[in-house]
């Protein structure tokens, strides 16, 4: 959705646009000049662990930043962390992650980079997808050679392990070698340019150290903004419910955007768009077009203005849209589980369905389900039209036995 830098002669100044850390000051400016001057690509690094298996706009961000090194000629390299995702990043985390399955690993990172390609240049000259289980499946000799250009007091200066540390909470030893497994990913790939999150900068700054312990120029790093989710508040997560998918529905990416609080709408325009909004529109004005952007961007024009159309007769109208899609139930003695359905129908986990219902968010034919009504007669539902929340509806079907 940005601009690319062809139309800017200063690409330090223009690809250090909207960055929160340019570490150190200068380097980027200075690995251009080198670039220029050798005639060659800068290798720019991004590092995902697939622990989820959908991208939402608060990746697209970092994407972002990297398809403008892409349109200023450079080559980004995407690391698909199915090794250090066995291991799990403790970056802003107060406990151990869960470990994950070969399996999960395998489908999420699979997704991921089918996803990515949304936002990036898949052009071979412009892009490099790597695994790090090719480098990261090491001998014990190597291992130990990587952990010698660490120390613990290096690693436990970082703020969730001091906090952790001065509270008594234990810190698991995969934590602590984890940084220095995304660290040696710099190495093998030679990055110029390493680009993370704000919650990345201890991990980005470490690979600068453990390259100059392998005698590598040091990357510079780039340090980019965290979007708030359509809550306002909190990091945009999935696991917190408050997130935007690049795959998301139209009607339900137009929806969703609409939701995010105003005082957050500034960041949504700059971070994902690009730009500043019109100065001439009013908030609700300006999150229309905001909306009808994204999903332009993601889905086209003419699913841009059909997502419109729906939000309008949906919520601001208060009717039920004029198509909606069928749901298939099964019925287990006489009645059928909500939350199963719902979990099915929509993609939330079946607790998330039974916090609706029992919020009253959840209806039957305009009637809301009661707080614990989770079981309801199937006389009720054939044909009926099942509404969760505002947005989001289903013409109800029995499933043929």
């Amino acid at each position: 959705m940005q601009s690319t830098s062809e139309e800017h002669p200063n690409d330090a100044v223009w690809l250090g646009r909207n960055v929160v850390d340019s570490l150190p000051q200068g380097a980027l400016a200075e690995k251009l000049a080198i670039a220029h001057r050798e005639s060659r690509q800068l290798r720019v690094k991004l590092g995902i662990d697939p622990t989820a298996p959908d991208i939402h706009l608060g990746h697209a961000v970092v994407l972002g930043k990297l398809r403008e090194f892409q349109d200023a000629g450079h080559r980004v390299v995407l690391i698909i962390g199915d090794y250090t995702a066995r291991v799990g990043d403790p970056s802003g985390r107060s406990a151990l992650r869960p470990m994950l399955s070969a399996e999960e690993i395998e489908t999420n990172a699979a997704t991921f980079q089918e996803q990515a390609l949304k936002v990036l240049n898949a052009d071979p000259g412009r892009l490099e997808v790597r695994r790090n289980s090719e480098w990261l499946d090491m001998p014990m000799t190597e291992l130990l050679k990587l952990l010698r250009t660490t120390t613990a007091a290096q690693l436990l200066e970082r703020d969730d392990f001091s906090k952790r540390w001065a509270a008594k909470q234990p810190i698991s030893m995969l934590e602590l070698v984890y940084p220095l497994l995304q660290g040696y990913d710099s190495v093998a790939i030679e990055a110029d340019v390493e680009i993370g999150g704000t919650d990345q900068k201890f991990n980005l700054l470490l690979g600068r150290d453990i390259q100059r312990a392998y005698g590598l120029p040091e990357q510079a790093v780039l340090t980019m903004p965290i979007l708030a989710g359509v809550d306002g508040r909190q990091k945009m997560s999935k696991s917190l419910g408050n997130q935007i998918g690049i795959t998301d529905e139209p009607e339900e990416m137009y929806g969703r955007t609409m939701s995010i609080p105003d005082q957050v709408m500034g960041d949504y325009y700059k971070l994902v768009l690009g730009r500043e909004p019109d100065q001439l529109l009013g908030p609700r004005d300006a999150k229309r077009e905001l909306a009808r952007e994204i999903v332009s961007w993601l889905h086209g024009p003419e699913a841009a203005a059909a997502a419109q159309a729906h939000f309008d007769r949906v919520v601001v109208q208060g009717d039920a849209p004029e198509r909606i899609k069928e749901t298939l139930f099964d019925v287990q003695n006489g009645t059928v589980h909500m939350p199963g359905v719902i979990a099915d129908a929509f993609g939330v986990s079946r607790s998330e369905a039974r916090r609706l219902i029992d919020q009253g968010a959840v209806a039957l034919d305009d009637t809301a389900l009661s707080a614990g009504e989770h079981d309801v007669a199937s006389e009720r539902l054939d044909g009926a039209v099942l509404r969760v929340g505002k947005r989001r509806f289903r013409r109800m079907r029995q499933a043929s036995s």
